[in-house]
């Protein structure tokens, strides 16, 4: 499913040339098909686009020897990564093409190679390139029949842990497994296999110091996931820490790093409590010793640095990313210096253990990447993002709220309202995340700023249960026949909002993408009349055919949260709940959008639910993109994308 953050992704990739010169309507490129989707005037073009020109800036790997970063910005039609020889440096653009390019990272051996992933057309059928600075084309590195994903890097810098599972466009196979192998990127013909691990639910994988064994964690779902240990010469691997406590209690445990000596690991675990805490592991006794703050938040990054002295730890603090040093040997907080207001995400550590670059959101700020110097305590920026144009100071700031659903659980969620400037009461877009193991979270809002500063609309962003940040037992809420449960907490909060004096309860509408597209269509087929209308991006129609179409690879964690499509009483469960099941209950307009290449939402179900609900007489906009998967990662597609929901919304909205 969608990652928290992708939905937004999409709804910031930017405003192209979409019309013929001299038309008056906007015409979209041959790889989009339309259905329902009346003429859009051209000028709706000029007047979102400066909301669309954002390049957010994300640090993805420092050379090996040079203080240089390579950061992930987009390039013309899609993200590329680019070389910063300095702070404040012009991007140098290293990689180019149609598909974009978010991860890579430089080889010590030959410093001039960068080593990066790809796929083509959304499909997620990833493979390895390396570019060298010979000025030749990349070289692919691996079996384009298969999909291939860099699980880790040696401390030597010398090998790739690749991590390999084959595809099955049927959906149909089961019991699928997860290849280990080093590669030699310079001589990537003979990969030596390690082992062969049993289903694809595998992560996080962490080579020790002496790149002798590998850490990684097995998850079963969301809140089940197990520790492992493996010998690299031998394959042999043990479990170190389990999935489950001795009073059958799930356990969830994350991002193990070996400490220098190998005596043992630094890990987030939620082993004795709601929350994923700071740990310590004696891989000899077993023992687990917690340490740090913000026991109340999950950490959701653990970075040691490649002396192994420090360790960075980003907290998730109510949806804000904070961070904080440790000190590994006594496991004492160092001392930090203030960081920029916003989300810190990712850290990445030097070679030197001196200089961690930090990625930097903020409701004001699309994103950049600052530079903590650890022996200093200094802070640098090192790439600026401006939007010509515009503002971002002014742009409005997410405002937490909560309200009480069903069963009288306090939910909460985010409100961004629009300038005072604007007659109350003001419509209301709600927009729910994806996952379900996901969360929203205050940071830039890209293209959604332009509903809120131009059109006035209030968004609200919900984390109802399923969402991750508030608790395992939070988490847990959602799965199997409880499913509804958290429709139940949309239709709690169009109560709230009834409740709000600047908020009008006669214009709302929802949207959502991948899990979120369900939820989207779920209350417009419990709420009918309390909504205007609702937008689903890749979201699920029927349970059934997405469990039965959905990359296997994916198949076996979707079960655990949603339930197995295989036992008949599950099974007609989650037909009954189906949004495509209940279409006739849907009274308001729908705008369904998808990708054809999409491997965990197939794109039939926005078939299913574009034909079941045409026929029964209910207004639907359609847009299908041939070159995109799950999500719109190309401009050009983002751009007709969001010029058409402007146009849904104030159709449904302002009465346009």
């Amino acid at each position: 499913m969608l990652p928290p953050v992708a939905m937004m992704v999409m709804l910031t990739a930017g405003i192209a040339a979409a019309a013929e010169v001299g038309s008056d309507f906007l015409i979209p490129n041959p790889n989009l098909h339309t259905r329902g989707i009346p003429p859009i005037p051209a000028s709706v073009a000029g007047s979102i686009a400066p909301y669309t020109e954002s390049k957010p800036h994300a640090a993805i790997s420092w050379h090996p020897f040079r203080r240089e970063l390579v950061v992930a910005s987009r390039a013309g039609n899609a993200t590329q990564l680019h070389r910063v020889a300095y702070p404040g440096a012009p991007l140098e653009q290293l990689t180019d093409g149609a598909d974009p390019v978010r991860r890579g990272i430089f080889l010590a051996p030959h410093p001039g190679s960068l080593l990066f992933e790809k796929d083509a057309g959304g499909n997620e059928q990833t493979q390895i390139y390396r570019l060298d600075d010979s000025g030749q084309p990349p070289v692919e590195l691996t079996d384009v029949k298969r999909r291939h994903h860099v699980a880790s890097v040696t401390h030597a810098r010398n090998r790739l842990l690749v991590e390999t599972t084959d595809l099955d466009k049927t959906g149909r196979r089961e019991q699928p497994s997860t290849e280990l192998t080093l590669l030699d990127p310079l001589h990537p013909q003979n990969p030596r296999r390690v082992a062969i691990l049993p289903g694809t639910g595998w992560g996080d994988f962490n080579f020790s110091f002496d790149d002798t064994r590998v850490a990684m964690v097995e998850t079963i779902s969301a809140n089940q996931s197990a520790i492992w240990v493996m010998n690299l010469r031998s394959g042999k691997r043990r479990r170190v820490l389990d999935s489950m406590t001795g009073k059958d209690v799930k356990v969830a445990s994350s991002e193990p790093a070996f400490a220098r000596d190998g005596r043992g690991l630094f890990l987030a675990t939620d082993h004795d409590g709601e929350f994923q805490r700071l740990a310590y592991l004696n891989l000899g006794t077993g023992r687990l010793t917690y340490f740090g703050q913000a026991a109340r938040w999950d950490v959701e990054r653990l970075s040691l640095s490649p002396d192994g002295r420090t360790l960075a730890v980003i907290t998730n603090e109510n949806g804000v990313g904070v961070l904080r040093l440790y000190d590994a040997a006594t496991r004492r907080q160092r001392s930090a210096p203030p960081l920029p207001i916003g989300t810190v995400a990712g850290a990445l550590w030097h070679h030197n253990s001196r200089d961690l670059a930090l990625n930097v959101n903020s409701p004001q700020s699309p994103g950049d990447v600052w530079v903590l110097d650890v022996k200093t305590n200094r802070v640098e920026r090192w790439t600026t993002t401006r939007v010509a144009g515009l503002d971002l100071t002014l742009f409005q700031q997410p405002l937490p709220i909560t309200w009480t659903s069903f069963d009288g659980r306090t939910i909460p969620g985010f409100i961004t309202r629009p300038p005072r400037s604007f007659a109350r009461p003001r419509p209301v877009l709600i927009q729910i995340h994806g996952g379900p193991e996901g969360q929203a979270r205050p940071g830039y809002g890209g293209r959604v700023n332009y509903l809120i500063n131009e059109l006035g609309i209030a968004l609200i962003e919900p984390n109802v249960r399923g969402s991750t940040g508030y608790g395992k037992t939070f988490l847990s809420l959602d799965n199997g026949r409880h499913r509804e449960d958290s429709v139940k907490d949309i239709g709690a909060l169009l109560d709230w909002i009834a409740t709000q004096p600047d908020l009008d309860a006669s214009r709302v509408a929802v949207i959502g993408g991948s899990y979120g597209g369900y939820m989207s269509l779920a209350v417009s087929t419990h709420y009918p009349d309390r909504i205007a209308g609702a937008v689903d991006v890749v979201g699920i129609a029927n349970f059934v055919t997405f469990l039965e179409r959905t990359e296997s690879y994916r198949r076996d964690l979707r079960r655990v949260e949603y339930g197995d499509e295989r036992d008949p009483s599950m099974r007609a469960f989650l037909s009954r709940i189906s949004p495509v099941t209940n279409a006739e209950r849907i009274g308001k307009p729908l705008f369904v959008v998808h990708g054809r290449n999409d491997p965990r939402v197939p794109y039939t179900e926005a078939e299913q639910i574009v034909a079941t609900a045409s026929a029964k007489g209910i207004p639907v906009w359609y847009l299908l993109a041939d070159d995109e998967g799950h999500g719109f990662a190309r401009k050009a597609n983002a751009d007709f994308y969001f010029a058409a929901m402007v146009r849904f919304l104030g159709k449904i909205l302002l009465g346009e």
